[in-house]
Formats: C-alpha cells, sequence, structure tokens
C-alpha cells in the first residue's frame, strides 16, 4: 500500500507544478511594455496638472 503514498505525492507535485506555469503565463501576458507605461503615466501627469491648474482638490477618504 506504499505505492499509493507515492502516487498521492506525485499528483500533488504535478498540481502544484501546473499552478506554477499557469501564474507565469498569466504573469507574462498581463505584463506592460515600457511605451504602455510611459504613455500611462504622461496622462496621469496630465491629469494631475489640469486638475490642479483648475484648483481642484481631492478630500482624503
Amino acid at each position: 500500500m506504499r505505492w499509493w503514498k507515492w502516487l498521492g505525492l506525485a499528483g500533488l507535485a504535478g498540481v502544484a507544478a501546473t499552478g506554477v506555469v499557469t501564474v507565469r503565463a498569466e504573469r507574462r501576458r498581463r505584463s506592460y511594455t515600457p511605451e504602455e507605461i510611459r504613455s500611462r503615466l504622461h496622462e496621469r501627469v496630465a491629469q494631475a496638472a489640469a486638475g490642479s491648474a483648475a484648483g481642484e482638490r481631492r478630500e482624503p477618504g
């Protein structure tokens, strides 16, 4: 009956390895290019400058 333990451990290791591979693939898929990050930062700076120029203030909360 000892081989059942090894079979179960091998199955558990296989499931864990599949999860790791899936997470890595998802991170690569969601990663942004430097150009995308740069354009998003420029948009945020422009919005912040427009908000401060208009005298808008955000209340914390």
